[in-house]
């Protein structure tokens, strides 16, 4: 595969409270104040971009996107549309709001499921309908990007001076199972053309399919090297059907979504990943597994596997990763854990394989993301030039 010139890192905004320790009320409230810090420090620690998450337990990502764009300068929010609990439209034009006031800084998190429960709370007919979740999503987005891209042909067809000839450009309506809209559908402007770049997960078939159709970045949960490249060559078949059924060959980024902890020592290092599930009661291990085993997300399934799979190797799956995390915490939960060379190696061996955007997070949010962007980063940024130089010397060999 050939090598990605940019790679993109992206922190987390701990929007449900953070602390230094994992599956244990969190010792700091999520307050503006401090997911604003967070986000300042990612942004001066050489971050791009910042995920907000979403689900019952986080504060609402629009809210908090709107909040730390005004307090940084380049830093990216990277929020989560939840598609067919808000309508599309109205989405799309949040969205463009959002890319507005922050000089086209904007990215959407297409999230279609988050736990059940949530979408149970949340009134969601579909549920307990994963693929059918999917189905919508498809829909959803499509009205999204139409309503972003169809605004400039209203807009021409509105100042359209027919008297001189001047054609009025047609205006497509949509027809889908879920959305129908019997006139076209519109919204401010963006300033990122043709709109927002689309970011969207999921390790199922249906999820995948939906990525090479929609999506600009398709992410994927943190996992072993080898696990990834499945991944990968699974998708990369999936874009090959696809443009064999349309004859339309969509480019698509690869995300991961990793935690980091970077130490002086590799020995130091270690200590600070289990001192991080330390507080943590056998119950409450108990209870989040119990938790996780009802998921109908793959991806979700892919790390409980993975965590089985590694107990009796005290959560160890590869040099420098460790599954630990995944005992009380749901998500990407592997942990890339050594010194900031040990640790800028592995995200390389990822990049090797088509990662060309990380989404990396830590415990606590404010200090990891600064030991990180200092003692890490540079690093991966100096062996990944060295790494180019390499590849186009053996290109022109």
């Amino acid at each position: 595969m050939t090598l990605h010139k940019e790679i993109e890192f992206g922190w987390f905004l701990p929007t449900s409270g953070d602390g230094k320790y994992v599956g244990v009320a969190p010792e700091r409230e999520a307050t503006l104040d401090y997911l604003i810090d967070v986000a300042q420090t990612a942004e001066r620690s050489g971050f791009e971009f910042v995920l907000i998450p979403t689900g019952g337990a986080c504060l609402d990502a629009w809210v908090v996107g709107s909040a730390v764009m005004s307090h940084t300068t380049t830093l990216r929010p990277l929020v989560a549309v939840r598609p067919g609990l808000v309508a599309p439209v109205l989405a799309a034009r949040m969205g463009a709001a959002l890319d507005l006031l922050s000089g086209g800084r904007a990215m959407i998190n297409v999230v279609t499921g988050s736990s059940v429960q949530d979408l149970e709370e949340l009134g969601d007919p579909l549920a307990h309908a994963h693929d059918e979740r999917y189905e919508r999503a498809k829909e959803y987005v499509e009205v999204m990007q139409q309503a972003w891209t169809q605004t400039e042909v209203l807009a021409a067809s509105e100042f359209a001076d027919t008297s001189k000839g001047e054609a009025v450009k047609e205006n497509k309506l949509y027809q889908g199972k879920y959305y129908q809209f019997n006139r076209p559908v519109s919204s401010p402007l963006t300033i990122q053309k043709p709109h927002p770049p689309f970011y969207l997960g999921g390790s199922s078939p249906v999820a995948k399919r939906l990525a090479v159709e929609t999506a600009d970045t398709y992410l994927m949960w943190g996992e072993p090297h080898d696990w990834i490249r499945e991944q990968i060559n699974e998708i990369e078949t999936v874009r090959a059907e696809y443009k064999a059924e349309t004859g339309v060959d969509r480019p698509l980024r690869y995300g991961l979504r990793a935690q980091v902890l970077v130490r002086d020592t590799e020995e130091e290092a270690w200590a600070a990943a289990w001192e991080s599930i330390s507080k943590v009661s056998p119950e409450a291990i108990e209870k989040a597994q119990a938790a996780f085993a009802k998921t109908d997300a793959t991806n979700q399934q892919r790390q409980n596997d993975l965590r089985e799979l590694s107990k009796d190797q005290q959560f160890v799956v590869g040099p420098n990763l460790w599954t630990g995390l995944s005992l009380v915490r749901s998500g990407g939960a592997i942990l890339i854990v050594g010194t900031a060379d040990q640790v800028a190696d592995r995200l390389i061996e990822y990049a090797e394989l088509g990662i060309s955007s990380f989404i990396l997070s830590g415990y606590p949010h404010l200090e990891e993301a600064e030991t990180f962007g200092q003692a890490a980063l540079p690093l991966f940024r100096e062996k990944w030039q060295l790494k180019l130089a390499e590849a186009e010397v053996a290109s022109n060999v």
